[in-house]
């Protein structure tokens, strides 16, 4: 909200500025002439030339974010430019000096004009929308860039209308109010300008936060916990109406599906992977597969195989898979990550980046991952939380697809067996709980009381009880993730399961950071994650998770510990399995 209000009076601010005077005189003059012959032309030419420019605006914006984490920089940089620009007028009229000679001249023709016409109505309206361009380029970019960062969405949209509908307001007030506005303009031009060097402040002061990743605990604060296995169940326990009583079927029976509502619409991702964007109806007449996801989660990554394998089996009979990535953590918004891993992990289904939960929400989502089957008349018909019950899920894709029409769907279930980070769970019902090592949501903290967004040094006890963690060395606990400032740190843990997985990220510039891995003292040997050599080393190159410890089994109580070489590194959450 408060941005489309800084929308809004960045609108008025861009015609209360110094670079709008030379033409005003024309508009005022017009103000007791026919609405409808000069003053309807007017407001015409001004909204075509604000529609050209502001389309200049987002497609340039749109593009510099399209090109991953380059263009973030990019766009980074013309926000910074922007707030240049509102912090010196003279450095804004130099750029659009082009556009401004062009309104001069157009603005000399039309004061030539004594007749009433329309075209020299319309012409001022382009003229004052030209001259417009050095007030209206700096405050409408910012705007229109900083929504890029986001992507073309909604939002965005609405940003571009508060910003007119500011625009409009003072030239509305112009026109009814005629010379007593500019006198009055004239009196506010130097509070207006010192509004315009508060708000170029004020953006290269976010500049530099977002360039520091000093947002990323904002983005901790509405990412919501992962869903896994325990969630469904404690799901199902509490709310017996999340999934229709018709689910409960045998094992070898087709389900009898419910209605579960419309499928919602998937215009809020802000990119896609993979494929053009895709609209809800233009999917009708295919049978369609939501799996809402994201690519440290290891319940996600656990299911990729079945969903993959579905994919790919049933895609000539009319299966349309989509993955919708909904970050959780901030390193999981940079889209050249998710390209990155999408590839590694082999997904060629289109992906839609789903960076503003605009499709979570939608869906009325809660759990990564989440699976919603949408027959071919784009009706959800089953929905399924967490991992398992996969022979379930691809028996509900075979009645749908044979009620769309098809005629030779398979019956038979896919036998799938995922490799490394992709290999199914254990049947352990007690492992250790997923462990978040930001103060957001961290339990079982061993050390010294956690000191929040500052450096501390920790101790590790050599005795822990089981799933509590400590560390060890210099460290800086932030909302999402621990960050080690010294050379040598530790994370130690006491856990009981089959797999230990961490989420870990190299050092701010990208670094790779070697590591070390023991198991109850000792190197992992044969126990080794696949991230991790038998003799416990390993490296940290990107931001994902990093299997760490494979056991045969996941019998007994565990001590496990990795140091880090260099300082830099950042762990954000254990997982296991």
């Amino acid at each position: 909200m408060w941005i489309l209000i800084l929308a809004y009076l960045g609108g008025i601010l861009t015609i209360a500025s110094p670079c709008i005077l030379p033409v005003l005189p024309f508009v005022f003059a017009r103000a007791d002439r026919p609405f409808l012959r000069s003053g309807l032309p007017l407001l015409v030419g001004m909204a075509l030339t604000f529609a050209l420019f502001a389309t200049l605006a987002a497609v340039g914006g749109g593009w510099v974010v399209a090109v991953n984490q380059y263009g973030r920089w990019l766009a980074l940089f013309l926000m910074a430019l922007f707030g240049v620009t509102l912090l010196f007028p003279a450095l804004a009229e130099r750029v659009m000096r082009p556009l401004v000679s062009a309104g001069n001249r157009l603005s000399d023709r039309v004061a030539a004009d004594k007749q009433n016409s329309v075209g020299s109505s319309l012409l001022l309206g382009v003229a004052t929308g030209l001259l417009w361009a050095p007030c209206a380029g700096p405050i409408l970019g910012l705007v229109l860039t900083g929504a890029a960062l986001q992507g073309a969405n909604v939002g965005s949209t609405l940003l571009l209308l508060a910003y007119a509908a500011g625009a409009a307001t003072s030239l509305a007030l112009a026109l009814l109010i005629g010379g007593k506005v500019f006198s009055a303009m004239k009196r506010s031009l130097g509070a207006g300008e010192w509004i315009r060097r508060g708000l170029g402040v004020a953006m290269l002061l976010g500049v530099a936060a977002i360039a520091f990743g000093l947002d990323t605990g904002v983005l901790a604060r509405i990412s919501t916990a992962s869903g896994g296995g325990i969630e469904q169940r404690l799901v199902q326990a509490f709310n017996p109406a999340s999934r229709p009583a018709a689910l409960q079927t045998t094992a070898d029976a087709a389900p009898a599906l419910a209605d579960l509502g419309e499928m919602p619409s998937l215009s809020g991702a802000v990119q896609w992977l993979n494929s053009p964007p895709l609209q809800a109806e233009a999917l009708r007449g295919k049978v369609v597969l939501v799996d809402f996801w994201t690519y440290s989660c290891i319940n996600c990554l656990r299911s990729l195989p079945y969903v993959k394998a579905w994919a790919e089996k049933y895609r000539d009979q009319g299966l349309v898979v989509i993955g919708v990535h909904a970050p959780e953590f901030a390193f999981e918004r940079d889209v050249a990550n998710v390209a990155k891993e999408a590839k590694k992990l082999g997904i060629d289904y289109p992906i839609a980046i789903d960076n503003n939960y605009r499709i979570w929400q939608a869906f009325n989502n809660q759990y990564w991952p989440a699976h919603y089957f949408i027959d071919a008349n784009g009706r959800i018909r089953y929905q399924h939380f967490g991992e398992g019950d996969y022979a379930q899920s691809e028996r509900v894709i075979q009645t749908l697809l044979r009620l769309a029409g098809g005629k030779d769907t398979s019956t038979a279930i896919s036998q799938v067996h995922g490799q490394g980070v992709e290999q199914a769970a254990s049947r352990q019902t007690d492992i250790s709980p997923e462990t978040y090592l930001g103060y957001q949501r961290a339990e079982n903290f061993a050390s010294a009381p956690a000191v929040q967004d500052s450096a501390a040094d920790y101790a590790a006890s050599p005795l822990l009880s089981l799933n509590h963690w400590a560390l060890a060395g210099n460290w800086t606990i932030g909302a999402e993730r621990a960050t080690l400032n010294t050379p040598d740190g530790r994370i130690v843990y006491r856990f009981h399961a089959r797999d230990l997985h961490l989420v870990l990220g190299p050092a701010a510039t990208g670094q790779p950071i070697a590591f070390k891995v023991t198991l109850d003292g000792k190197a992992p040997g044969e126990m080794h994650g696949v991230d991790v050599a038998p003799d416990g080393s390993g490296v940290i190159t990107d931001q994902r998770l990093y299997q760490l410890i494979r056991q045969t089994d996941g019998a007994g109580e565990h001590t496990f510990s990795i140091e880090f070489e260099r300082a830099g590194v950042s762990a954000y959450a254990f997982t296991f399995g």
